[in-house]
């Protein structure tokens, strides 16, 4: 005699919102197994048809229907698979943020921004663990890092100078071009990325590179020639 296992309103909903869950978290596993369950014990979809549409055995689906019988939505957990054991142990990882957060330039690198490159020859230099590029970079994410664009900042920000320079220095530049019909020339120095491209840096937050150039508007002030922080030199050709 056949029998057929009729599963109650409240028992498919529960399944339909694990299968939703399922989905959003992207496990493939869960969602396969309880797309069969609902095929099996909601649509009574044919074992041979259900076996065919997955590639399962009959064995399988009858293993996973009685575990549901059994054990209701705990069948549906898989157990975590362990895996191979971590090469960086937790201290090491912690002092490895700390490294990272510290700069390229306190550990000996001629440059202020990482990148994965230097940061696999960090692991290597410190911890004697060589990491493959790729891998570096789950890594980073898996540490709480991200790929952030760096800017430029002035190492020398004073508002109340750069307020008097806009105020008096400035406006006397331009009444001495306009009197002599003259161009003012700028060097926009701080601008030029001394260490490559700014974007694709790995740190937790904008990394903000210093510059050495005391510039009354900070970071990106243009100027010809600096003597002292208050005393500007400007060149005015006339045209």
């Amino acid at each position: 005699m056949n029998m057929r296992i009729q599963l109650s309103n409240m028992t498919v909903k529960a399944l339909q919102t694990h299968l939703q869950d399922a989905y959003r978290k992207d496990e493939a596993r869960v969602v396969r197994r309880i797309t069969v369950l609902l095929d099996l014990l909601v649509h009574h979809v044919a074992v041979s048809v259900v076996c065919e549409r997955w590639r399962l055995s009959p064995s399988c689906l009858y293993d996973w229907q009685r575990a549901f019988l059994v054990r209701g939505m705990a069948s549906l957990r898989y157990p975590h698979s362990g895996g191979r054991p971590a090469k960086l142990t937790p201290s090491q990882k912690k002092r490895l943020v700390e490294l990272i957060e510290a700069g390229p330039l306190v550990v000996g690198l001629e440059t202020a921004c990482w990148d994965s490159v230097m940061i696999r020859v960090l692991i290597w230099r410190e911890f004697g663990v060589l990491y493959n590029r790729q891998y570096v970079c789950t890594l980073l994410h898996n540490l709480g890092f991200s790929f952030q664009k760096a800017r430029f900042v002035s190492d020398h920000l004073d508002a109340a100078k750069r307020l008097a320079w806009l105020q008096d220095k400035w406006p006397t530049i331009v009444r001495a071009a306009k009197r002599c019909k003259g161009l003012i020339l700028f060097e926009d120095e701080a601008s030029f990325a001394q260490w490559g491209s700014l974007s694709r840096r790995y740190a937790e937050v904008e990394p903000r590179i210093k510059t050495g150039i005391e510039s009354p508007w900070g970071g990106k002030t243009l100027c010809l020639s600096h003597c002292g922080y208050t005393s500007w030199r400007c060149c005015i050709l006339p045209t």
